[in-house]
């Protein structure tokens, strides 16, 4: 009986912890707020994957009501679905198709953080993990400044 009120009593004292957005004590001001990762680099010298993301987040009320996230070539090229074709044309079916996976997990990865409202709740999604990571880095910049002064 004991343990029973211990964890139903962690549980409430876990609850109470958490705050809008889903990330520990932090709140954040009701706004729209850009946020945008570094460049990725192909550590085998390729340019596959290479570039960086960029968020909108909007915050209603403490929580995530709206985010879109987008992809771009190093040189600000957006990645749409044009992205994997050689000069108009899809030249490598494999290729193309891997490019317009990762394009696809873009709408994902801001579809989960709308309904987890949590950027450690959006799983990576295979064949889009560096999309991943530069969502989450362009996440981070973005509420770093929603947070609320407190």
């Amino acid at each position: 009986m004991k343990l029973k009120r211990w964890i139903a009593a962690m549980m409430i004292a876990s609850l109470g912890g958490l705050t809008a957005c889903g990330d520990g004590n932090v709140s954040y001001q009701d706004g729209t707020y850009e946020g945008k990762s570094s460049v990725y680099t192909s550590e085998d010298g390729s340019d596959d994957g290479n570039g960086y993301g960029e968020v909108s987040i909007t915050i209603k009320d403490g929580a995530i009501t709206a985010c879109t996230y987008q992809t771009y070539e190093p040189d600000g090229t957006l990645k749409d679905e044009s992205y994997g074709m050689e000069g108009g044309k899809i030249a490598n079916r494999d290729y193309y198709n891997k490019a317009q996976k990762a394009v696809a997990a873009c709408e994902e990865y801001a579809s989960q953080l709308i309904q987890s409202g949590s950027a450690k709740d959006v799983d990576a999604i295979t064949g889009a993990t560096i999309n991943h990571d530069l969502f989450l880095e362009a996440v981070d910049d973005a509420l770093s400044g929603a947070k609320a002064a407190g």
